[in-house]
């Protein structure tokens, strides 16, 4: 039997299969998540996939928004749960489409848990994840020798929607890129965590918005730029720390004000 419908084959309880739609640009979309889309029945899609990808939808099949937006009205997540197992139970094979890659920071731990507890048959199709598609836009790369010996992805949003209770001073590494997810509204209190924590002043912050989408929007910015930042929440915010920035960090400055600047002093150690 061929991989194709081994991944579509029809039982009776039906399947679920979790899909990353990646940030945004739907030429991201790996050929095995377009062949999924294409041969589902039902997609409950986040409400930051974009129109271009759920083009991918067969007409015939039915689609759900089941997103969650802070501050927003959202849907539950045992809501999520019980159209999951009320569809696959009907024989049907469900798309759980999902923005970015499944398995960063998209509750996928918790859907997978679920569906194997209930019988219900699920796989994994992997997307590109905000941070990799943004290194990859603006030609940085996260771990660039001589800048950075690791990446590390956190959420700044709690369930609660506050800063979570991190280990700030392993974030606060100065060899390590730290790309954030959900930190728009959190910012000042991130960068307060991390200043406490002895990490630098100068530390160059790229503020990426609507990743790879159309209106993308990047700026660049300093550690202590965030204590006082009120950053706007239309598109979805990625925020990138490190000194694999600072080449990228220093043109931005020069661009900003070409007249009056005057070089930031080296960062360092």
């Amino acid at each position: 039997m061929s991989q194709r419908k081994q991944l579509f084959a029809d039982d009776a309880l039906g399947q679920v299969i979790l899909v990353g739609a990646g940030p945004g640009d739907p030429e991201l979309l790996t050929l095995k998540a377009v062949r999924a889309l294409e041969a589902a029945d039902v997609v409950l899609f986040d409400s930051l996939v974009s129109a271009e990808i759920l083009e991918f939808v067969k007409s015939t099949a039915r689609t759900i928004c089941v997103g969650k937006r802070g501050g927003k009205p959202s849907c539950k997540q045992d809501d999520i749960h019980a159209m999951m197992l009320r569809f696959a139970r009907q024989g049907k094979t469900v798309i759980r489409l999902k923005s970015g890659d499944p398995m960063i920071f998209g509750r996928a731990g918790e859907e997978i848990a679920m569906l194997k507890e209930q019988g219900i048959a699920v796989q994994v199709i992997p997307g590109v994840t905000a941070a990799l598609a943004a290194a990859s836009n603006l030609g940085v790369s996260l771990t660039h020798r001589g800048c950075a010996q690791g990446v590390k992805f956190i959420t700044a949003h709690s369930r609660h929607g506050e800063l979570p209770d991190l280990d700030w001073r392993a974030c606060a590494d100065n060899q390590t890129t730290l790309m954030v997810y959900m930190g728009a509204r959190t910012a000042p209190k991130l960068a307060k965590a991390l200043l406490e924590q002895g990490a630098n002043s100068l530390l160059p912050v790229m503020i990426a918005k609507g990743v790879s989408r159309a209106n993308e929007e990047v700026s660049y910015h300093r550690l202590t730029d965030l204590l006082d930042m009120h950053i706007e929440r239309e598109m979805p915010v990625l925020l990138g720390l490190g000194r694999v920035f600072e080449d990228a960090c220093y043109a931005y400055e020069r661009a900003q004000e070409p007249a009056s600047y005057l070089k930031t002093p080296a960062l360092t150690a």
